[in-house]
C-alpha cells in the first residue's frame, strides 16, 4: 500500500489542510493519507495539548473518508518531532507500505535545513502541494494552489473572539469551542 504522510503542528487543523489532503488522495496515486500531528515542535513553538490536536485531526480526517486516518506515532516516539525519525519508525513498523511525504510548496527550500535532510530525501519521495501564491512545480499540478489559510491567523482570531467560520470544519470548530481552545491569551 502507498501511504502519504502529512505531518504538521495542526494547531488547529484547518480547511487548507483538509483540501490539501483531499487533493493528495485524489491525484497522487496513494491508497491512504495519514495525518501526523507533531508531538513537540522542534523549535519550541507553543502548541495546544497533543491530545486535543490529535482529536481535531481525527475530526478533520473523518470528513475525508476511510482513506484518511490519523497516526499518533509522534506521541509514541516522544520528544521533539523530527520527520526523518518518524519516517524511519513508520518504515520499521510497516515494512509492507511504501511511504511518501506531503509538504507545502512553501517548505521546499526549507527542507535542506531539516534534520537528516539528505537521508530523508533519499528515503521517501515528496508530494509537493501548492500554497497560495506558490505553485507546486511544473506541469498541470502547478496550477493547483491551496487557499491562504493560516493556523496562526485562526488562533489569533479565536483569541480575539472573532469568527473563523469557513476556515475550519464545523466538527473542528465545535471541538475548539467545547474545549475552550485558543480563547484569549495562549499559544501564538
Amino acid at each position: 500500500m502507498r501511504v502519504a504522510l502529512y505531518g504538521g503542528s495542526f494547531n488547529p487543523p484547518h480547511l487548507g489542510h483538509e483540501l490539501a489532503a483531499l487533493y493528495v488522495l485524489e491525484t497522487a496515486g496513494v491508497d491512504e493519507l495519514w495525518l501526523m500531528p507533531a508531538f513537540q515542535h522542534p523549535f519550541e513553538k507553543a502548541l495546544a495539548p497533543f491530545e486535543d490536536r490529535l482529536e481535531m485531526c481525527r475530526l478533520a480526517a473523518a470528513a475525508l473518508g476511510p482513506r484518511a486516518r490519523v497516526t499518533d506515532i509522534e506521541r509514541e516516539l516522544g520528544d521533539e518531532s523530527r520527520t526523518l525519525r518518524t519516517v524511519r519508525a513508520l518504515q520499521a513498523r510497516h515494512p509492507e507500505h511504501e511511504f511518501a511525504l506531503v509538504i507545502g510548496a512553501d517548505l521546499v527550500a526549507e527542507t535542506a535545513t531539516w534534520f537528516g535532510a539528505e537521508e530523508l530525501r533519499a528515503t521517501v519521495p515528496f508530494i509537493v502541494v501548492g500554497r497560495a501564491g506558490l505553485a507546486a512545480g511544473a506541469g498541470p499540478r502547478a496550477a493547483i494552489e491551496m487557499p491562504a489559510v493560516s493556523s496562526t491567523e485562526i488562533r489569533r482570531a479565536l483569541g480575539e473572539g472573532k469568527p473563523v467560520k469557513g476556515l475550519v470544519s464545523r466538527a473542528v470548530l465545535e471541538y475548539i469551542q467545547a474545549r475552550g481552545l485558543f480563547a484569549g491569551p495562549g499559544p501564538a
